[in-house]
C-alpha cells in the first residue's frame, strides 16, 4: 500500500504539533489537544486531523524512545552473557523512562491508539521475555520469577524513583538505578 506524501504545510503543522506535545510532556503538563492547537498556532481541526486523541499524540512523542529501546533489545539479544544482557537492558529501560516523560504513561496504558505503538510494545515484551528466558536457562536468574512478575516490579522501581523527594532528573536516575540494583540482586541466583 502506498501513501500519499503530505503537503509541506501539513508536514510543517504535524511537526509543530509534535514539538508542542513533546514540550508539554517534558513540563509535566497534561496533553489537551485544544491547548496544543493554541500553542502550536494551528486550528483545532488540524490537530484532530493528525491526532484524533491525546493518546495518539503522546504515543507519537514516545515513538523515538520506544524505537530506541527496541533497537537496544535487539542488540542485547545478540550478546553472549545472559545475565549481563538482561541487566544492561533493564538499566537502559529504566534510564529511558527517567529521561523521557512520555514513556511511562505509554508503557502503563492498557490500550494504545496507534498500531505502531502496539507493535513496538509487543516486540519489546517478546524480546524482554527472550532475555529473561535466556537468563533462566543459563541458571543465573531465579526461575520462579516470571516475566509477569517483572512488569509490576519494574513499575514499582519507576514509581519509587519518581516518588523519592529528589530534586533533579539526575537524582531520580540515580535512585532508579539503586532500586533496580536491589531488584536485580533479588532476581539473580546465587
Amino acid at each position: 500500500m502506498t501513501t500519499v506524501p503530505q503537503r509541506k504545510d501539513a508536514a510543517r503543522n504535524w511537526h509543530r504539533i509534535v514539538e508542542v506535545g513533546r514540550r508539554l510532556v517534558d513540563e509535566g503538563t497534561p496533553v489537551q489537544l485544544n491547548d496544543v492547537a493554541r500553542t502550536a498556532a494551528v486550528g483545532v481541526a488540524t490537530v484532530y486531523r493528525h491526532f484524533p486523541t491525546p493518546e495518539a499524540l503522546l504515543e507519537t512523542v514516545a515513538t523515538p524512545g520506544l524505537e530506541d529501546l527496541v533497537a537496544h533489545a535487539e542488540r542485547a539479544l545478540a550478546g553472549s552473557d545472559p545475565w549481563a544482557t538482561l541487566r544492561d537492558f533493564l538499566f537502559v529501560a529504566t534510564d529511558a523512562q527517567i529521561a523521557d516523560a512520555s514513556l511511562p504513561p505509554v508503557f502503563a496504558a492498557r490500550t494504545n491508539a496507534l498500531p505502531h505503538t502496539i507493535e513496538l510494545k509487543r516486540r519489546l515484551t517478546e524480546m524482554f521475555g527472550r532475555l529473561l528466558d535466556r537468563a533462566h536457562a543459563a541458571g543465573v536468574a531465579d526461575p520462579g520469577v516470571t516475566q509477569d512478575d517483572m512488569v509490576p516490579l519494574m513499575c514499582g522501581v519507576m514509581f519509587a524513583a519518581n516518588a523519592h523527594p529528589a530534586a533533579t532528573g539526575q537524582d531520580r536516575a540515580a535512585t532508579a538505578r539503586r532500586y533496580l540494583t536491589v531488584l536485580l540482586d533479588g532476581l539473580k541466583t546465587r
